[in-house]
Formats: C-alpha cells, structure tokens, sequence
C-alpha cells in the first residue's frame, strides 16, 4: 500500500497532537472530584 504526502502528513499532525495532549496532560495536579451542589452554588454567587 502507498500512501499518497497528503494521507502521511494527516496522520503525522494526528499523531503529534494526541502526544502532545498526553504529555501536557501528566501536568495536571489535585485530585479529581465533583463539587457538590451547596459549593457551587456559593461560589457562582447564586442562593
């Protein structure tokens, strides 16, 4: 199978950016959780 420059130049942007988002991903820091409805809505402002 040949591939034509346009077809290897789609899959090579994919392929950086999906590394990309991986390694910049890892940077993330605090746990994870969903705040809940009484913190919310402190924070927003509206009781």
């Amino acid at each position: 199978m040949k591939w034509c420059r346009a077809e290897l130049a789609l899959y090579l942007i994919i392929t950086i950016l999906g590394i990309g988002n991986m390694l910049t991903a890892c940077g993330q820091k605090g746990p994870l959780y969903l705040p809940s409805e009484k913190n919310s809505l402190e924070q927003t402002g509206n009781h």
